[in-house]
């Protein structure tokens, strides 16, 4: 892998973003591991992560874009972190904007907050972590009804690799719902291949019993990439 992403699956574990065990997924599935973004809590963890964000958009987009939209509640702090890693690390000073989770009718009004869109603007979805893809779905038509907008790709943290609706990998299936580019910072797959026995702060943070019990769930619930 790549340093940078060496790096960001190190932050995720020392910041307890990522975290394996018994969980379950908002779709209900019971899984061993489970990323939560919310658990960054200082500034310096969110500058590097922004510089993660950014990077991956560079590699998979260039600067082919105009806006990045982060969706209320955890894309706001990720689209306004990626926004600022863009302009101070790769030169590309883009607009950003969020949404409100209800309308406001007063002041200056409407759903969505920060640079405004315009048709034919080219939109980057900044999103944690995608798993059956409802979120974006319900994303997606507000920001076409602010503008008759492009999307230009969809980023997440993690991919985790595992079905949709239907037998495709959810990012995929996004993608072709979007008719964009949708990718990670990282897919699962490199994250347990970075950390299966690697010692991080004194402990293993992947041992073979948490390595086999992954791979069963990926094996069950595994998509297709499309």
């Amino acid at each position: 892998m790549e340093s940078y992403k060496q790096e960001f699956v190190e932050l995720m574990v020392r910041s307890q973003v990522l975290q394996f065990g018994d969980f379950v997924t908002k779709s209900g599935r019971k899984t061993p591991f489970f990323i939560n973004t919310g658990r960054y809590k200082t500034g310096g963890e969110l500058a590097r992560l922004g510089r993660f964000y950014a990077q991956a958009i560079v590699d998979r987009l260039g600067t082919a874009y105009d806006v990045l939209f982060g969706p209320a509640y955890k894309g706001i702090p990720l689209v306004a972190t990626t926004a600022i890693a863009l302009a101070q690390h790769h030169d590309h000073d883009v607009g950003f904007c969020f949404n409100r989770k209800e309308a406001k009718d007063h002041g200056e009004g409407g759903v969505l907050i920060g640079q405004p869109l315009r048709d034919g603007h080219r939109v980057v979805i900044v999103e944690d972590v995608t798993t059956a893809g409802t979120s974006i779905r319900e994303t997606v038509p507000l920001l076409r009804a602010a503008a008759k907008v492009e999307i230009a790709g969809l980023v997440v943290s993690v991919d985790r690799m595992e079905r949709g609706t239907g037998e495709l990998n959810a990012l995929a299936e996004v993608g072709q719902t979007l008719d964009a580019p949708t990718f990670a910072i990282v897919t699962i797959d490199e994250v347990v291949s970075w950390l299966r026995g690697r010692t991080i702060d004194g402990r293993v943070v992947i041992d073979e019993e948490t390595y086999a019990r992954i791979q069963g769930y990926r094996a069950e619930y595994g998509g297709r990439a499309g």
